[in-house]
């Protein structure tokens, strides 16, 4: 989506390691668009050594259950896999995350992502990236494709080129990144906008893939 689609528009600014919000007004609907920045706590996350050994403890009590998982409709394909649709990962905790490749924010989050997946994938863990691209110039599948081999992203992708699922999914407030847990029963068991919280949602999914739905 080019920068010409948004009635206004606000500069994202960087004040010692902290990031504001900046905004963007769709003029297909009155939702606004955000790119989620990074709190206090987030950056103390985000700090932690991508390399460092896992030490998250299941949680104790079940996660709250936020109700059904949408569906994801209306996508222009698939990379990384040989599915073609949503259906292929239900029965499996799932973390969900919509993202686009030139999102800071979004890139922060990966090496995260890759860790608990790396932790987590034989124990049936299964993750989806939904590439919802904010600019024109994110919606070249190739370019996705090249962006996910630099950056590590070895998941599954969705592209939702025009943005349907991001809307549908997260109605009236928008985020880049975004992040859901799926239960085995196709309940969203967690909801992370922006960045941080990775050992609760590391926590999240050690819980489901231990104690079920």
């Amino acid at each position: 989506m080019s920068r010409s689609r948004f009635a206004a528009v606000s500069v994202a600014v960087f004040f010692g390691g902290a990031v504001t919000l900046f905004q963007l007004r769709d003029t297909d609907s009155t939702a606004t668009v955000e790119v989620a920045g990074t709190s206090a706590d987030e950056n103390a996350a985000q700090d932690e050594p991508v390399s460092a050994p896992t030490t998250t403890a299941p949680l104790e009590t079940a996660p709250e259950n936020l109700g059904p998982v949408p569906e994801l409709v209306q996508l222009d394909g698939w990379l990384q896999t040989d599915g073609d649709s949503f259906d292929t990962v239900k029965g499996e905790v799932t973390i969900v995350q919509f993202w686009t490749y030139g999102c800071y924010n979004c890139t922060n989050t990966l090496p995260h992502l890759q860790e608990i997946y790396a932790n987590h994938k034989d124990d049936g863990l299964e993750i989806i990236g939904v590439h919802s691209p904010e600019f024109e110039r994110e919606e070249d599948p190739v370019g996705i494709q090249e962006a996910a081999d630099r950056l590590g992203v070895s998941w599954p992708i969705a592209l939702d080129t025009q943005k349907k699922n991001f809307r549908s999914w997260q109605g009236a407030r928008r985020f880049w990144p975004r992040t859901f847990i799926i239960d085995q029963n196709g309940d969203i068991r967690f909801d992370k906008i922006g960045e941080g919280k990775y050992q609760e949602i590391e926590a999240t999914v050690a819980y489901l893939l231990e104690n079920g739905a």
